[in-house]
């Protein structure tokens, strides 16, 4: 709806009526030669209620419902975003480039579950020195709980995080602590609950797409129209909400022959919008393609991500730190993968994939490492455990030690930097008997083939949605407070030594022990970060001038070299160059 002439719009070519029910009758809608139908309806204020009816079916929510107070089941809601009263004028945005980002789920970040709650804990992530949150999505959703994947009314906001005024509330209180919101958001499917998009127009393509739903209809007949309805609620994040960047989910899953592919064409508009507004605004992929062109320019002939998610350096991490070597970890065993992954960016480059059983991806030549998004953890990693069961303190020491020092963008989810012991499984509320009863079938149908024993608590239980709450009380207990203050201390070293945010991969050298104990990577000339993984104490021949961090009390630098006890890091200055 366009609510400054109170003029109702919507998109439904083949119907041969279309009503709009709103404030107590139905009335005609006007159809137009481009498939739109209008209605002007000058009652209409915020907050009037309406949906339509299209060839006597329904009545449906609006397919760009600014809000759904009542639920996805419900009738949409007008909304006037020039209502609320911003206070980030002095905001000029934040560039990804030297970024730390942080991931998080609205619903589980503090006991409430809200926007407002999460603005109360602002002062920790400043304290941490993060430069962005990212938010999983916050579309509408079927019951009171879900990661955000099943979301439909996109143009909306779930009403149990606070409705569109939290969102903005929450954007604007990170800006005023500097920090940046990107949003997750979801365009290769729509949730299997609540999608009323079928009614109105051509917006799928007939096919599964994906495990999680039917393909969007990318370039079939109707699909300019369908194209516009992403491309256009992407826009409305980044202007209305001032959102300062998008991630978006599984874009392989983007099914899209046309010449121009719908992430080129996103990139030009969010390119001319970032122009508009006077701000960096970022679009980062996630890919499972290992494909340079995503995050390659439009004028280079790339789809133009400002970066894209690497899972690589998360399984190479995951596999050095826990020693996991199941399912899609099987090629990373060994440091020659971490080493790989370090110095080069991706270690499936166009080589063999066992798990895959082919080869996959592309070398990154000349792609820098802030184009990578990296993690030691995320909701997809530890969520696709049975039990959503996180790394253990000692794992998270030397994985974010790793991690926080590498050429990448670092990316930390939510209680990794204290340790948290709450799971984060995956969680659903499905109003249909049959949706919520077959939910974990279904989660142990998506996993075969990933080494699991799948023993996992049921997605559409409560309690397994409380139990993913993080437990803020942790950081009273000493390991947990500790671990925060590793975190801490690395984030800010980085920000301190230009060597650590170093992007360019032919300035990272690596060693490493050939019997998987010890690595040592070279950022620049002169900085080092070692690592002892194994069970015993090493000496590493590293002429040390200074060490400027460690995890462990007990690292020493001597005149024979580096002293590592066992499962500890330190990152040091040295007197020597790096091996060539």
């Amino acid at each position: 709806m366009t609510f400054s002439d109170k003029t109702f719009e919507v998109w439904a070519p083949k119907a041969t009526a279309v009503e709009i029910d709103v404030l107590g009758g139905r009335r005609p809608m006007r159809q137009r030669p481009d498939g739109w139908w209008t209605a002007d309806v000058p009652e209409a204020t915020h907050g009037t209620r309406y949906a339509y009816v299209v060839d006597g079916g329904g009545p449906y929510p609006d397919p760009r419902s600014r809000r759904q107070p009542d639920g996805i089941f419900g009738p949409s809601a007008v909304y006037d975003h020039g209502r609320f009263t911003w206070s980030d004028d002095e905001w000029t945005g934040r560039d990804l480039r030297g970024s730390v980002v942080y991931e998080m789920h609205v619903g589980t970040f503090t006991q409430e579950g809200t926007f407002e709650a999460a603005v109360e804990r602002l002062d920790h992530l400043s304290e941490l020195c993060v430069d962005f949150v990212e938010v999983m999505p916050v579309a509408p959703v079927p019951g009171g709980r879900n990661w955000g994947y099943d979301g439909v009314d996109l143009y909306a906001v779930n009403e149990t995080y606070g409705g569109p005024d939290g969102l903005k509330s929450f954007v604007d209180a990170c800006h005023r602590k500097g920090i940046g919101v990107i949003l997750d958001v979801v365009y290769n499917h729509l949730g299997p609950s609540g999608n009323f998009l079928h009614p109105f127009g051509p917006y799928f393509s007939g096919f599964a797409g994906s495990y999680w739903g039917e393909a969007v209809n990318l370039d079939g007949p109707g699909s300019d129209e369908v194209r516009r309805y992403f491309i256009e609620n992407a826009l409305q994040w980044l202007r209305d909400y001032h959102i300062d960047g998008l991630r978006l989910d599984a874009v392989h899953a983007l099914h899209d022959k046309r010449a121009t592919h719908l992430l080129a064409e996103l990139s030009a508009e969010v390119d001319a919008l970032a122009c508009a507004v006077g701000r960096p605004l970022s679009l980062i992929a996630e890919s499972d393609l290992n494909d340079p062109r995503m995050v390659r320019s439009l004028d280079a002939g790339g789809l133009g991500m400002t970066a894209q998610w690497n899972d690589d350096v998360h399984h190479a991490l995951h596999t050095a730190v826990i020693g996991e070597t199941h399912g899609y970890y099987e090629d990373f065993a060994g440091l020659d993968a971490l080493a790989k992954v370090l110095t080069s960016g991706v270690v499936h480059d166009g080589g063999y994939s066992t798990f895959r059983g082919r080869t996959h991806g592309s070398p990154y030549t000349g792609v820098p490492g802030h184009r990578l998004v990296a993690c030691l953890q995320n909701h997809d990693q530890i969520g696709n455990r049975p039990a959503g069961d996180r790394l253990p303190v000692p794992a998270l020491r030397l994985g974010a030690g790793l991690l926080l020092t590498s050429p990448f963008t670092p990316m930390l989810f939510m209680g990794e930097e204290w340790g948290a012991r709450t799971p984060f499984p995956f969680f659903s509320d499905h109003v249909e008997p049959e949706l919520r009863e077959s939910e974990d079938h279904r989660r142990e149908q998506e996993f075969e083939g990933f080494g699991y024993a799948w023993e996992a608590p049921h997605p559409s239980d409560e309690q397994t949605f409380l139990n993913a709450k993080l437990d803020w009380g942790e950081l009273k207990e000493e390991a947990h407070w500790s671990l925060l203050c590793w975190y801490r201390d690395l984030i800010a070293l980085r920000k301190a030594l230009p060597e650590l945010s170093d992007p360019r991969f032919d300035r990272v050298r690596v060693e490493h022990d050939p019997g998987g104990d010890w690595l040592v990577m070279w950022r620049g000339e002169s900085v080092c970060v070692a690592v002892n993984f194994g069970a015993d104490a090493v000496t590493l021949p590293v002429r040390v001038a200074s060490v400027l961090l460690a995890a462990d009390d007990n690292v020493s630098a001597g005149e024979d070299g580096l002293r590592l006890p066992s499962q500890s890091l330190a990152i040091c200055r040295t007197t020597q160059a790096p091996p060539t």
